[in-house]
């Protein structure tokens, strides 16, 4: 926690000296991050990490889906201290909240990956590296001693997909993540409109509005191009654009629940899907041997119009029970959020973009500020509900809201979305 806080011994006590930037110390929800992050990354870059797919409806649904149902605390209960601690995916973590895949985090901070994965450790959860990282597996498996698992694709060259999956055994990643709502990438028009698609195509208003991020531009030329290094060898390419489009011929759209085994077998170990919404794909996976579900719409990036994780996260628990552990991906902006999600009975929660904004906002810093936000609230949650264990919390402190509900407040438009 060194790039947090530092605490000077005296013989009256302690003083802390609070090492953070004063930008995050003002920080403090994960909306706040967000803001930041806005300030800090170029408009096209911004856009990248908070759009979804078409008009976002599912975007948005993903966190209001939380509001439908409130909490009814029990009081009277010690909760002095309360137990977070949970075995997720065969890992012993601090908390259930852990890291989703997301590609391209240099796009974000300098250091990418790399500071996320360090930060994750330190807030003592998983960190789970994207197939399309912008460092590569085995420099992220070196960045920290944390637990972390990595997203494969099942690709049309097999091959690939094995030779990824014995690289991450020989690099100590603990679990794998496969990820099965891309078999067509969804109509991003944030990312269309900003520049962002596949090619990139930057209008002069973007191209201005990196000009105005030299701290950005600084960091880009401190650590060079960005690329996909993992896919280097494969795509027979340093470019990013080259690995970018070999990334995309390699998704194989013919892919069934059939192929699915062979690599569960070939990894041994915990193996999760990402990217389930139906109770009988959950019963599939299930049945060909994954270890996990990840109930997820990819962040709203895919299907506009899908049903948000919380939405589908009861018929799921229901058609597994505890055969699988259910892991809830998607829409969480607080630790309450979490709280109901457990309820509901997922084992625990996946963020993507909550520690992206805080890697935007501040790098390590503030990815690790992003997570400790979102555990300090969970914390907060449990004991103002007489909540006192994450493994047993009561499904019978929800209920379902009924009538009209207070509008949820906006998230602020992106300063330019050209």
């Amino acid at each position: 926690m060194g790039v947090i806080a530092l605490a000077r011994a005296s013989s009256n006590g302690f003083a802390v000296v609070n090492t953070r930037p004063r930008r995050l110390r003002k920080c403090h929800n994960i909306s706040d991050l967000r803001r930041l992050a806005q300030r800090q990354l170029p408009s096209p870059i911004f856009n990248y990490l908070d759009g979804g797919a078409e008009d976002e409806t599912t975007l948005r649904r993903n966190t209001s889906a939380f509001d439908d149902e409130m909490i009814i605390p029990r009081c009277l209960v010690d909760v002095t201290s309360v137990a977070t601690k949970v075995n997720v995916l065969g890992q012993d973590l601090e908390w259930p909240v852990i890291c989703s895949p997301a590609g391209s985090q240099r796009f974000y901070h300098a250091d990418g990956e790399l500071a996320a994965a360090r930060a994750a450790a330190n807030a003592g959860t998983l960190y789970s590296l994207a197939a399309m990282s912008s460092n590569s597996l085995e420099d992220v498996a070196t960045a920290s001693t944390g637990p972390k698992m990595f997203q494969i694709f099942i690709f049309k060259d097999r091959d690939v997909t094995r030779d990824l999956i014995a690289r991450c055994k020989k690099s100590g990643f603990k679990a794998l993540c496969l990820t099965v709502d891309v078999s067509v990438r969804g109509k991003r028009e944030r990312e269309l409109r900003s520049g962002m698609g596949i090619p990139m195509n930057f209008s002069v208003a973007s191209l201005a509005s990196f000009a105005l991020r030299p701290r950005w531009l600084y960091g880009l030329a401190r650590t060079g191009p960005f690329s996909m290094p993992t896919f280097a060898g494969h795509a027979g390419s340093t470019s990013m654009v080259a690995q970018t489009r070999y990334f995309g011929t390699q998704l194989d759209a013919s892919l069934t629940w059939k192929d699915v085994r062979e690599f569960i077998d070939l990894w041994g170990g915990p193996f999760a899907i990402k990217g389930l919404l139906s109770a009988t794909d959950a019963r599939m996976a299930r049945d060909v041997g994954a270890s996990a579900v990840m109930v997820s719409n990819h962040g709203g990036r895919q299907l506009d119009g899908a049903a948000a994780p919380f939405d589908a996260l009861p018929d799921i628990v229901k058609a597994v029970g505890n055969e699988v552990e259910v892991i809830l991906d998607g829409g969480v902006r607080r630790g309450v959020h979490v709280l109901k999600a457990l309820a509901h009975g997922a084992k625990a929660c996946s963020v993507g973009r909550p520690y992206l904004f805080g890697l935007g906002a501040g790098g390590e810093a503030g990815a690790y500020q992003a997570l400790q936000i979102l555990k300090t609230e969970l914390i907060r949650s449990m004991q103002l509900s007489g909540c006192t264990d994450v493994r047993n919390i009561d499904p019978e402190i929800l209920r379902r809201h009924e009538g009209p509900r207070a509008p949820m407040l906006q998230e602020p438009a992106p300063l330019d979305a050209r």
